[in-house]
């Protein structure tokens, strides 16, 4: 699957804005098992974006296409699908379900359009280190934890298509390293395209394109 951007432009910014973005206005093309980063400082847009790739919101001019069919043309079960299934994504507010435990959260995902066995599940929380976590409601667990729970979630499912938003913001370079190493991991199973959106540069992270919003 390909991801394209034609003319992309949120409706609250003006024009000039697209002068200075590596992304707004322009026209990109990512193809199949494409690394791109995106470097985004705060007030740039970086979660509006991610939001409009995953077809959440439409306060945009331009297009976003998947494999040469614009979003737009996407009714509600065909964008429930692609959410579902090639198009995965971990929000910087990680919408988890704070009355639910760890395993639940993770096997609503799973049950939805299976790519893993169960005891996966297990196993990525011990990589992540929140394998003691599985039995707890996410609503006590910290903010790190739950990220890694976001994450997990994410990879659940058998995406073409990865969009991170901020995914570290909440753990510390020896626990975001090893979620890189997963995500890295399962993104080569599928010969998956990764777009990754946080404020900086993040060396661990191999990309093959970089763009600054």
């Amino acid at each position: 699957m390909t991801l394209e951007l034609k003319e992309l432009l949120p409706t609250y910014f003006s024009a000039d804005r697209c002068d200075s973005s590596g992304i707004w206005g322009k026209t990109l093309r990512f193809e199949k098992g494409r690394k791109v980063k995106i470097v985004a400082p705060s007030g740039s847009g970086k979660t509006s974006l991610m939001h409009f790739l995953y077809g959440m919101r439409k306060d945009y001019s331009g297009q976003v296409s998947y494999s040469g069919r614009p979003l737009s043309q996407f009714n509600a079960v065909e964008l429930a699908g692609l959410r579902a299934g090639p198009v995965s994504i971990v929000f910087q507010d990680l919408r988890l379900f704070s009355e639910q435990t760890v395993q639940q959260n993770l096997e609503i995902k799973r049950h939805l359009n299976p790519f893993h066995p169960a005891n996966r599940i297990g196993e990525m929380a011990e990589r992540l280190g929140i394998g003691s976590k599985l039995q707890s409601r996410c609503g006590t667990c910290s903010y790190g934890e739950q990220q890694r729970v976001a994450i997990i979630r994410a990879l659940l499912q058998p995406f073409e298509i990865l969009l991170l938003d901020e995914p570290y913001s909440h753990l510390d370079e020896s626990n975001s390293k090893k979620a890189m190493e997963l995500i890295l991991e399962e993104a080569a199973l599928r010969q998956a395209t990764i777009v990754f959106a946080d404020l900086e540069r993040i060396d661990y992270f191999p990309y093959e394109e970089i763009y600054y919003l």
